[in-house]
């Protein structure tokens, strides 16, 4: 085995043996199965002595990165996946292997002619002038304290304001003081992350899934496992034992769209309470609904504080705001406001007070069905042209709400990048399902958004796909 090890410095040699191990089973170099050569090998080849091999094997095997079998040799451990392989080069964290990058996001490149990407709202729906007066309001000259630092969980009046909401529109039943108000959901996760997950720890998510959770949960050493996802949703007899945490989105799974069933909730809260385990419960989208009434949420079931429920306002206002919350169990509330705190503080006062006026004064439900209304249209649109011009390429998979849609090839040897590619020279943007893979097994497929989709352009830009396939 050819391993890449910087020892010309002084210091800690078990540590850079670690790490290079690390990521070459990160990476994939080392893949699951593949035989660790003898430590005195390696360390003949490295030029150390065996012990400061034989420790940083050791180091793998307690935490779950390699298997050590008495008799037969050292070996990459089932469980330890390797997570996608980096897009950008980045800095090599010391006590994770992780290696941090930059990834594409949305607002690098123009809006195309034909715009199914996903997880972007219209922020032509948005009541800026609204939401401008408020803000100028609560930037008056000695509004909110400018002088002092603000509270890490955010201003009281916001926290109340979303126990309200979620009160009436999921059946969360939660104190101001559950509440933690973030930088979307990105920052709650990290905080989640924080808090729960140490090195080696598993963390399982459903595949295909939300890829910033992934790597979020991968950036803290976590053995990310992926779950598989069926017409039930997660997967819940598939949770590999011992996991530490669950991410799921179980209103909607992300991107497939089906709602976790309301037996697998049951089993999932049950398999949780007995093996001590956190439930992130993501419902994200959940304010965008068109047939039947949602089940209820995992945390509204949840008698034994095991779930971290998680919102945010980037779809159902804009994400520009950068606003969204966790609602704590009581057992991780003090950890989790410490985190928060130590993360970057406190949140904006002065827009906090605006979104806790919008939510209260009841904008935010009149936003909410303008908004639901024009999007029922667009899902209808994409549909019914999915339906009708690609049908017999495409299977769609039921869905009954959020802003995308997604459908798989009828013919699986279909390449779904290959065809996201062409689209895209097309003026078409959609992607591909299998970019949403972890593991092995997930279908090929495309993934509609039509939240940023101009109506008129739904029904030509399906026909140019359609022309294309």
């Amino acid at each position: 085995m050819d391993l890449a090890v910087d020892l010309d410095a002084r210091g800690d040699r078990v540590g850079a043996i670690y790490r290079a191990l690390l990521e070459a089973i990160r990476a994939g170099r080392l893949e699951v199965g593949d035989r660790l050569p003898p430590s005195r090998v390696l360390a003949r080849d490295l030029g150390v002595a065996r012990n400061t091999v034989a420790t940083a094997y050791e180091r793998l095997v307690a935490e779950g990165f390699l298997d050590s079998r008495v008799g037969d040799g050292t070996y990459v451990a089932e469980l330890a996946a390797p997570v996608p392989a980096p897009r950008r080069a980045g800095a090599l964290h010391p006590r994770t292997g992780w290696t941090f990058r930059a990834l594409p996001v949305s607002g690098e490149q123009p809006a195309p002619p034909h715009d199914f990407r996903v997880g972007i709202p219209d922020a032509g729906l948005f009541p800026f002038d609204s939401w401008r007066r408020l803000v100028a309001a609560e930037l008056r000259v000695g509004a909110h304290s400018p002088g002092t630092y603000a509270h890490p969980a955010g201003l009281p009046a916001l926290r109340t304001a979303i126990v309200r909401s979620l009160a009436l529109s999921r059946g969360v039943a939660a104190e101001p003081d559950d509440v933690i108000v973030t930088h979307g959901t990105q920052q709650a996760l990290d905080l989640v992350a924080r808090v729960l997950v140490e090195p080696g720890d598993v963390v399982a998510v459903e595949d295909p899934g939300y890829p910033f959770a992934r790597e979020l949960f991968a950036s803290y050493g976590a053995r990310v496992v992926p779950v598989r996802v069926d017409t039930e949703g997660l997967v819940v007899d598939e949770v590999p034992e011992g996991a530490r945490l669950v991410f799921t989105t179980p209103s909607h799974q992300f991107p497939l769209g089906p709602p976790l069933s309301m037996r697998r909730r049951t089993a999932l809260l049950e398999l949780a309470n007995r093996q001590r385990i956190a439930i992130v419960e993501d419902d994200y989208d959940s304010e965008f609904r068109f047939t039947e009434r949602p089940l209820e949420t995992l945390h509204a079931m949840d008698r034994h504080g095991r779930v971290v429920y998680v919102g945010t306002f980037s779809k159902s206002l804009v994400p520009a705001l950068r606003s969204g919350y966790l609602v704590a169990p009581a057992s991780l509330r003090e950890a989790l406001l410490g985190a928060r705190q130590l993360a970057d503080g406190y949140g904006a006062p002065a827009e906090q007070a605006a979104l806790a006026h919008f939510v209260a004064d009841g904008m935010l439900a009149r936003h909410l069905r303008r908004a639901r209304s024009t999007y029922a249209e667009r899902r209808g649109l994409v549909i019914d042209g999915l339906q009708r011009l690609l049908g017999h390429r495409l299977e769609l998979v039921p869905s009954a709400a959020g802003l995308h849609v997604t459908a798989t090839f009828r013919d699986q040897t279909a390449d779904d990048q290959a065809v996201v590619a062409a689209a895209a020279e097309a003026g078409v943007a959609v992607e591909a399902l299998s970019a949403y893979a972890h593991g092995p097994g997930v279908p090929a497929g495309l993934v509609l958004g039509y939240g940023a989709a101009v109506t008129s352009s739904i029904t030509p830009g399906l026909e140019r796909l359609a022309r294309l396939l």
